[in-house]
């Protein structure tokens, strides 16, 4: 694994990942349960097009978003209080595909957050378990820096915050590594003949 130190979201971070298929989007190359997702091609398509020059423009933030940003700062001071320390990372690389999750924690685990909406995060309270749309970016992030677990974190500030500490699922990630393998040389294929 390479890690590329800089800050996240800053533009030699946008600019390591441009063309990079990466954990955040894994959902758009496989399912939840290993199979291939129907946005794969249209997925395929724009990294072609991005590794080819094309100027993407930064995906759309709402204020929901931006707000989750601004809090993201709030719930890793948390989850170094109360159980470990942290170090946060740019953009981990490997065999032609990417994660940045948002922190390493120790020599075996990652630090990932999300900081919904209230009612999302209450959702997430009562299953009280990984929601299910972020299996392939936690299991990818897994794949790509070799790390054993991922503690999630979901927090809003005055709530509980839910913290749920994720293995490695071998049989998911095997089926990952396959599809990526595939997916990579499709995409390679691609920009070599749109190249000519």
């Amino acid at each position: 694994m390479t890690i590329l130190d800089c800050p996240q979201r800053s533009e030699a971070w946008y600019a390591a990942r441009r063309g990079v298929p990466s954990a955040s989007d894994f959902d758009k190359i496989v399912t939840s349960t290993g199979a291939p997702s129907k946005q794969r091609q249209k997925y395929l398509y724009q990294l072609a097009g991005e590794r080819l020059g094309a100027v993407i423009e930064d995906g759309f933030q709402s204020v929901a978003m931006l707000a989750g940003i601004e809090k993201e700062s709030e719930a890793k001071a948390y989850y170094e209080l109360y159980h470990a320390p942290i170090q946060e990372v740019g953009f981990c690389m490997a065999d032609g595909y990417g994660a940045s999750p948002d922190a390493l924690v120790g020599e075996n685990g990652l630090l990932e957050i999300k900081c919904p909406i209230v009612s999302t995060h209450v959702e997430y309270l009562l299953a009280n378990r990984l929601p299910p749309d972020y299996v392939q970016q936690i299991q990818g992030q897994l794949l790509v820096t070799g790390r054993q677990w991922v503690d999630f974190l979901s927090y809003f500030p005055g709530l509980n915050p839910l913290l749920i500490r994720v293995e490695r699922d071998k049989v998911f990630i095997k089926a990952l590594k396959a599809e990526l393998k595939s997916f990579c040389a499709e995409l390679d294929e691609i920009v070599s003949k749109l190249q000519k």
